[in-house]
């Protein structure tokens, strides 16, 4: 059972990233605050749902939030400042594009800066705790998949579609037959499957 705060009486902005173990694409975060009694029945860590229930769960989640937001950091920011850095930033930048100012800040696992001088508790698996880190979860999850989806249209002897981006084995044979793409994080390496 998901939890719908951690402290009763402050708007808390649960917070989560996607794609940061990819070889391709960028890292996206999400900020979402929910209204105190919000009935989401098929709420959960997005990694546990399938693909229809989490695009429906989007939906739900854009229309009932008080505030939510999607933010990114570029393959590049990736290269340049690193995936830790950039999920970190992804967040803070997520945070800073929401309509509502939180009051405290539920940030999915056991890393992050302080930002703007909001309190945050880390969560580690907070997106099977808490209602706010699920939605979080859930939104840069559908909003990074949707833009790995895109790629596909341009490149689509890679399967971005399929794999969106993660080391699989037919990613990893696209790489080698027909090369490096501008959307893949050069930094990271690739080990054989």
């Amino acid at each position: 059972m998901l939890k719908s705060y951690l402290q009763k009486g402050l708007i808390e902005a649960g917070c989560d990233e996607a794609g940061r173990g990819c070889l391709a694409g960028r890292v996206y975060a999400a900020a979402v605050i929910l209204p105190p009694r919000s009935r989401l029945p098929l709420l959960d860590d997005s990694k546990k749902l399938k693909e229809t229930t989490r695009n429906l769960l989007r939906l739900q989640i854009e229309n009932k939030a008080v505030a939510w937001s999607v933010a990114w950091c570029t393959e590049r920011e990736i290269e340049q400042y690193n995936i830790l850095n950039c999920s970190i930033l992804a967040m803070q930048r997520a945070i800073a594009k929401l309509k509502v100012r939180p009051e405290h800040l539920l940030i999915d696992g056991n890393r992050f800066k302080n930002y703007d001088f909001i309190p945050h508790t880390t969560i580690i698996k907070g997106d099977a705790k808490y209602k706010s880190i699920a939605a979080a979860s859930i939104l840069a999850k559908t909003h990074r998949d949707e833009y790995m989806e895109s790629i596909a249209l341009k490149y689509p002897r890679y399967g971005f579609e399929k794999h969106k981006g993660y080391g699989t084995p037919q990613h990893i044979q696209a790489i080698d037959d027909f090369g490096y793409l501008d959307c893949h994080r050069m930094t990271f390496s690739i080990k054989k499957l």
